[in-house]
């Protein structure tokens, strides 16, 4: 980070994605603000841009146009060491991307080993730490096809954790879940809220969404066509569109 750097935590201007010679405009000019603290929720209908958007934060989506500011640092500069910044950004998917031959603990200790160059003891216990936040301590040294989908899910966001994140990104963290597993994984969202973690979630779980968010993006064809509180945007939608998309969902 800057030195003093007093300004939002994350800051895109006017990004813009296009695929097939700007024939699929996945984004088409978002800019959005982040501050310290904030739990901001991304809504909108499938092909919104929403993910577009999430994966940009870390580079996952290379910008066509316009510039990402994390931590007062152009990250879409060619210059700048983007895995230095994915460090400090936690990414937790729908599909939880652990390795099935590597017990629990091993998952979730390799990258603070070898990336923030913790040693083995010191990442063990920060993982147990963790474990028993999501409260699957127990579960240390399973494998995760011992596990179900929920559960692996709370390990995923654990190991994000793990790196000491200071944003974590959540990409329809829930939408691979049997319907029983959701509200167990949401729990461990809606804790990591309370205690001041940054988020950003796209996501389907509108009540999710009124309940935690400090703030709601509506996301359609590429833009953000309403920003605001859960209460302005669940209560009193200004965009035709988002009224539309509410009525149909809620």
């Amino acid at each position: 980070m800057k030195d003093n750097y007093a300004g939002p935590l994350i800051k895109v201007e006017n990004v813009k994605k296009h695929y097939k010679d700007g024939k699929i405009k996945a984004l088409n000019g978002a800019s959005i603000e982040v501050e310290k603290g904030e739990v901001v929720v991304i809504i909108g209908p499938s092909g919104s841009g929403k993910s577009t958007l999430l994966r940009s934060l870390n580079l996952l989506e290379v910008p066509t146009e316009g510039n990402i500011i994390f931590e007062g640092v152009d990250i879409t500069d060619k210059k700048v060491d983007i895995n230095i910044h994915r460090q400090k950004m936690g990414m937790v998917f729908q599909h939880f991307n652990l390795f099935p031959h590597k017990t629990i603990i091993d998952n979730m200790t390799m990258a603070p080993i070898k990336l923030l160059k913790m040693s083995k003891e010191e990442a063990e216990k920060k993982a147990l730490e963790l474990l028993d936040i999501v409260n699957l301590k127990d579960r240390a040294n399973s494998y995760p096809n011992q596990l179900s989908g929920g559960q692996k899910q709370r390990v995923a966001i654990a190991r994000a954790l793990c790196m000491n994140p200071d944003v974590m990104l959540f990409d329809e963290p829930t939408s691979a879940l049997d319907p029983e597993m959701v509200g167990e994984v949401l729990n461990v969202m809606k804790d990591l809220a309370k205690k001041g973690m940054t988020m950003l979630v796209v996501t389907h779980e509108m009540g999710f969404a009124r309940e935690v968010a400090t703030r709601v993006i509506f996301m359609d064809e590429g833009m953000i066509i309403e920003d605001g509180t859960p209460s302005d945007i669940f209560d009193n939608p200004k965009s035709d569109r988002t009224k539309e998309f509410l009525s149909k969902i809620i």
